[in-house]
């Protein structure tokens, strides 16, 4: 993988770029659909790329316990499996099994779990999250690393912090241990990437909480290791937006400037606008998806619950300035009608034009940086909101 920064916003710190993956080129800031079990909800591949989505996220949790890594590698990895020939980032199903309440337990080896599925007991330690993921043969996959909630102590994150260290040398030397052996045609079949040619670049965590002396330090520990991007992790559950984006500042701005930087599960419209002027590069969030199968669309009014009654006799579209094919053909009286009779095409339908949204809000955050003017246009968004 190979990120180069071709412009710099002159005001802020917001920078657009190319990242060069093994399966196609992605310009950034860029926002990342996220298709959970290997299927954004509700949209076909097809969609998706009409759409112009450039990498998606997959989740390692998920796809562990079904189908299982070893059917995906057997299957040529998660691009053949999918139909999806384009990049796609994974994450190391950490978030997901400490969401496990009651479920999970943290220990220096790892995290002990039980599926939500049956309940069958599983173990995922750095090495073996690194090993899934090699498996499914993502264009970018992650560390483990351990989540704290807001709030928490000091203490507390900086416990998770330390660990989440301790995990990514263990990542870094596995993931070079496997890449070495590949190299040299010696590796253990059971832990081999998919190809002998195989290129998932690896990318570590930063974590500590609201903390900046925490961030620092996290920073100076996974810069030092050594990854081919950096995360942002820990935010986006349940700080105050201020703190957000102070702490994304923060970090970012500690973070290598030749190198990409991603925010994870980050966020509304708002928070990339404000977030890419933080110098962030990459970002996801279910919220397009998850919004949409539940009525709520994001539009340049702002969020619209289709399912209110105001809407039963509206016969404009979700959007009246959005060009998707949602709003180009559909009213909102029709949409907010298929989900009042439990019809699978509103959701679908408001899916299509919430990632089609945060898609041209991307496109559009692009174009200013490269003109120069992202001050002026965020200046204008806010001023909007």
């Amino acid at each position: 993988m190979r990120f180069e920064i071709t412009a710099r916003d002159p005001h802020t710190g917001a920078r657009a770029g190319r990242l060069y993956t093994p399966h196609g080129v992605v310009e950034t800031p860029v926002f990342m659909p996220v298709g959970t079990a290997g299927t954004v909800k509700g949209m076909t591949q097809d969609q998706l790329e009409r759409l112009g989505v450039q990498i998606l996220l997959s989740n390692t949790y998920h796809l562990f316990l079904r189908p299982g890594h070893e059917i995906i590698r057997q299957w040529g990895g998660l691009h053949q499996f999918m139909g999806w020939p384009h990049p796609i980032l994974t994450d190391s199903g950490g978030f997901q099994v400490m969401s496990l309440e009651g479920l999970s337990r943290v220990t220096e080896d790892g995290v002990e779990f039980r599926s939500h599925l049956d309940g069958s007991a599983h173990f995922f330690s750095p090495e073996k999250a690194v090993e899934i993921q090699l498996a499914l043969g993502a264009d970018i996959i992650m560390c483990l690393d351990e989540l704290v909630e807001y709030p928490s102590s000091v203490e507390t994150a900086r416990r998770a912090m330390k660990l989440t260290g301790r995990w990514a040398r263990r990542s870094k030397q596995y993931y070079e241990q496997v890449s070495g052996s590949i190299a040299q045609r010696s590796a253990k079949p059971e832990i081999r990437p998919l190809t002998e040619d195989s290129c998932s670049s690896l990318f570590g965590i930063v974590q500590g909480g609201v903390y900046e002396d925490l961030r620092r330090e996290s920073v100076e520990e996974i810069v030092e290791i050594g990854f081919a991007g950096y995360a942002i992790g820990g935010l986006s559950v349940g700080e105050p937006k201020s703190e957000l984006y102070d702490i994304a500042e923060f970090t970012a701005g500690l973070l290598p400037q030749e190198q990409p930087r991603y925010l994870m599960g980050v966020g509304t419209p708002e928070d990339l606008m404000e977030c890419v002027a933080r110098g962030v590069d990459m970002f996801d969030c279910v919220m397009p998806t998850r919004n949409a199968r539940n009525g709520c669309v994001f539009t340049s009014e702002g969020k619209l619950i289709i399912k209110n009654a105001r809407y039963a006799q509206d016969q404009r579209p979700l959007d009246p300035v959005c060009t998707c094919s949602t709003c180009s053909r559909y009213s909102r009286g029709y949409i907010r009608h298929l989900f009042l009779a439990g019809e699978m095409l509103g959701g679908i339908l408001a899916t299509y034009h919430n990632i089609h949204f945060y898609l041209d809000t991307m496109r559009q955050i692009r174009q200013a940086i490269e003109l120069g003017e992202y001050g002026k246009f965020l200046s204008r968004e806010r001023a909007g909101l």
